[in-house]
């Protein structure tokens, strides 16, 4: 049994789950950014990298293998799909690659609802979990989201940031001036769907029973709209859509009975009004109060 933590009577376990979802959310958020932000590769279909990590991990559990080994196994699972995946977006480009990411998430309900090893519609339950408790497992997660975003702002900064950015503004220039940009888009599909294995390890621990359902087109979506609503290669701003957008469901009925139509609507609203999100927003505020600043000098 986890010893008793001094700390743990800050928060309840209803505030305590609440970090632990919007913690796993910033995960999925961090990881899909590194992917569609920091690349350009539209994907439609991230929650099944989520779905396969997270499936994998709990029927290692269940064979007696530990969380953390469990977890890194779903992380190995689901960066083999997000390189078979990849190598599609090696011939395809944007609204095709789009499509097959979408055309992934579909694939992998259905493979999922039909084998009966994997809990069919019924999912799986009665698997045991990390003997942590709340407060622990709420550490843990957020340490583990905080370690992805070091590992995203080191990647940002470093060359293979700069690769990811040419690819981005312009794969054909970044090819003609020597990038790899086969490797380079390979490189960001495995190392973005490894994290949301990650992801969906965590999510399947902190919960009694995972379904197909949970990683669909809805969960998708909306782990893409934290993206665009933040910024699409913004990490600030994709850390505050993912945690927002996590916790106004749970705030608004309304919002968690139509998740997709608000999500939809809101990525409709976000690439008509404002392409950069939240971060583009941020950033006008303060030219447009810099310039009155000059202006009132």
């Amino acid at each position: 049994m986890p010893k008793d933590n001094p700390m743990e009577g800050l928060l309840n376990s209803y505030e305590i789950s609440l970090v632990v979802k919007a913690a796993i959310s910033v995960i999925m958020a961090l990881s899909l950014n590194m992917i569609t932000g920091f690349c350009g590769q539209i994907s439609l279909g991230h929650a099944a990298f989520q779905g396969v990590g997270a499936y994998t991990a709990v029927i290692l559990t269940l064979q007696g293998i530990h969380f953390a080994l469990a977890t890194a196994g779903g992380m190995v699972a689901a960066g083999i799909l997000g390189f078979i995946v990849g190598l599609t977006s090696l011939r395809v480009r944007h609204d095709f690659l789009a499509i097959t990411t979408m055309g992934v998430v579909f694939l992998f309900s259905g493979i999922v609802e039909q084998t009966k090893a994997l809990g069919d519609t019924d999912g799986l339950s009665n698997y045991p979990h990390p003997e942590l408790g709340p407060f622990n497992y709420m550490i843990m997660t957020v340490s583990l989201a905080i370690f992805v975003l070091l590992v995203s702002i080191y990647v940002q900064r470093s060359w293979m940031g700069l690769a990811f950015k040419s690819i981005a503004d312009d794969e054909d220039t970044a090819r003609v001036v020597g990038v790899d940009v086969a490797g380079f888009k390979l490189a960001a599909f495995v190392m973005g769907t490894m994290i949301a294995g990650m992801g969906g390890s965590i999510y399947a621990h902190q919960t009694t029973i995972i379904q197909a359902s949970d990683f669909g087109f809805i969960e998708s979506i909306t782990i893409l709209s934290m993206v665009v609503c933040g910024g699409v290669g913004s990490i600030p701003g994709v850390i505050l859509a993912a945690i927002v957008l996590t916790l106004l469901p749970l705030w608004s009925q309304a919002i968690g009975d139509y998740k997709l139509l608000f999500y939809g609507g809101l990525l409709f609203i976000m690439m008509r009004f404002s392409p950069q999100g939240v971060s583009g927003l941020a950033h006008q505020a303060l030219i447009l109060i810099r310039d009155r600043g000059k202006g009132r000098a």
